[in-house]
């Protein structure tokens, strides 16, 4: 079967996809842009998305996604991975920046994927001051106690939905041991239930409009807003920046002190419309790299 430019193929509940190119599951899955993926001693990865368990693989321009079908690949994974976007194109544009041009070989395999806009809202407000690792687990942990076993062999467990947050306590939010983001998530959780904001919402307003009402609730900045809006696939233009990535642009591009307001100035100048992606491929290679980090940072496993 062909599709938008891909041949695909199912068989014993694996689904092929041939012609993927700019793609690489490790600068996709280790960006910092989602936290529901863990690799396989194969290289595969393990993931939950729309309430799917799947082992997804890549070698050779195949794509292989577990327990999916031909009508998954159109319903579900063409839009997550972002495959009708042509990442080439985005690329060539960007590389005329060479510091850019730099970080795009480290992350030449990054696809921004399109996720739930209610799980990156909690899992973004978990991510405030805190470590990708711990993140994951708070995640998993948050799933288990309110979420849906979805696939029990693998104790797999769906992202709980706005119904079943709003209805738990906070002495039972608490357990899956977030700190402080707790009660962020609880009141979060009440308000998103009485008033709805829903992805069509955001899609139709600017993006600042989008930011600042992403901002009402508690534990969402501007840079957590910034990361919902990218990383759930609405607006492609912002540039989240934490203190750490502050530190990477005065690093690589001022070579000194700058403030927010002159960082984001710098890349909606710079990378126009395309300064989210231009933001995770300096992110990751920095990351990589340890550019702009601490000594402590430096030191630290987890970077």
């Amino acid at each position: 079967m062909e599709y938008k430019g891909y041949s695909i193929s199912a068989e014993d509940g694996i689904l092929s996809i041939e012609g993927v190119r700019d793609f690489d599951l490790t600068h996709i899955f280790e960006c910092g842009q989602c936290f529901r993926w863990i690799k396989q001693k194969d290289g595969s990865y393990n993931g939950i998305v729309k309430e799917r368990f799947a082992n997804v693989s890549f070698s050779d321009g195949i794509l292989r996604i577990t327990n999916a079908g031909e009508q998954d690949f159109i319903n579900i994974w063409y839009e997550y991975f972002d495959l009708g976007t042509d990442y080439s194109k985005i690329k060539d544009i960007l590389q005329k920046d060479d510091i850019l041009k730099e970080a795009i070989k480290t992350g030449f395999g990054i696809r921004l994927l399109r996720q739930d806009l209610w799980e990156m809202l909690i899992s973004f407000i978990i991510s405030a001051n805190n470590m990708i690792p711990r993140i994951m687990k708070t995640v998993d942990s948050l799933s288990v106690l309110k979420g849906r076993c979805i696939e029990e062999d693998n104790n797999a467990y769906g992202f709980p939905g706005i119904n079943e947050l709003a209805g738990a306590a906070l002495d039972e939010i608490q357990q899956c041991r977030a700190g402080f983001r707790c009660k962020y998530i609880y009141q979060t959780s009440q308000m998103i239930y009485k008033n709805p904001v829903t992805r069509d919402m955001l899609q139709d307003m600017e993006t600042e409009e989008a930011r600042k009402e992403l901002m009402k609730f508690p534990g969402v900045g501007p840079k957590v807003a910034d990361c919902i809006l990218l990383f759930s696939g609405l607006k492609f233009n912002v540039f989240p920046t934490d203190v750490w990535v502050k530190r990477v642009m005065e690093e690589l591009y001022f070579k000194k002190e700058a403030s927010l307001t002159e960082i984001q100035g710098f890349a909606k100048e710079n990378f126009g419309e395309l300064t989210g992606y231009a933001q995770q491929y300096l992110f990751y290679h920095a990351r990589l790299n340890r550019i702009g980090m601490t000594k402590k940072q430096r030191t630290s496993k987890h970077g």
